[in-house]
């Protein structure tokens, strides 16, 4: 299945945060959306990595996309190695797709700018045909390159190159970031014993709806979720700024 766009971000619920407005523009347009999780998530406060893997589940039914695969690489202690871009490398090339969405490229989070890095190279070293990956069936894959890679802006504020309007979009976004009851604030969640976190506040949920406020606000419309991109980017037809 080739898609058009892949979002490959560390953590299940990382795509919610910060692309899924995003994500769901672009599906009503018609496009072939997928999502891959580098983690299960294994390392955070609340929840269990099973759980997740199942609010994943929910939240992809929410987005609509095609596909929602997890690399499974350790959370918190993955790396920007050879070892690790091999095992991102074929769900590049299984899915070819032409733009990926991934992580900021520097946040509070460690996982997020490590995250964002090991993307952004396994995203080249795809498109080299001497790195030798296989499929499931042990078929060797064919060299693919994606012709962008933006980064998401997430919880620490990075000026944006460009801002995508989700106006529309953005009560059905909240409705996938809450799938994940286990993390964010769900009053009906039941973690018994487990403390609060960072993100389990309710104000947590206020400043992502602020944040695309602010986004939104930059560019002249309600609600926007921004990126940035290492190369500069060309248009041929100027009325996509209107």
């Amino acid at each position: 299945m080739k898609l058009d766009i892949l979002a490959i971000t560390a953590h299940p619920d990382d795509v919610e945060l910060c692309c899924a407005g995003t994500l769901l523009s672009q599906i009503a347009l018609g496009k072939t959306v997928g999502i891959i999780d580098l983690t299960r998530g294994e390392l955070g406060t609340r929840g269990t990595p099973e759980g997740r893997i199942q609010e994943g589940k929910n939240a992809a039914a929410i987005l609509g996309v095609s596909v929602r695969e997890n690399v499974g690489l350790a959370d918190g202690f993955f790396r920007n190695d050879e070892e690790h871009q091999k095992a991102i490398i074929p769900f590049i090339r299984k899915y070819q797709p032409d733009i990926v969405i991934t992580n900021s490229i520097d946040d509070r989070h460690p996982d997020h700018g490590r995250g964002g890095k090991l993307v952004s190279d396994s995203c080249f070293y795809s498109g080299l045909r001497m790195v030798k990956t296989y499929d499931a069936l042990g078929n060797e894959q064919e060299a693919w390159r994606p012709r962008q890679v933006f980064h998401a802006v997430q919880d620490r504020y990075i000026k944006p190159d460009f801002v995508v309007d989700i106006t529309a979009f953005h009560d059905q976004k909240i409705e996938a970031v809450r799938a994940f009851k286990s993390q964010f604030h769900i009053p009906e969640y039941r973690g018994e014993g487990e403390p609060q976190s960072y993100i389990s506040t309710p104000e947590f949920l206020e400043f992502i709806t602020a944040r695309a406020r602010e986004m939104g606000h930059a560019v002249g419309v309600t609600f926007g979720e921004g990126f940035t991109n290492a190369r500069m980017l060309g248009v041929k037809d100027l009325s996509v700024f209107i």
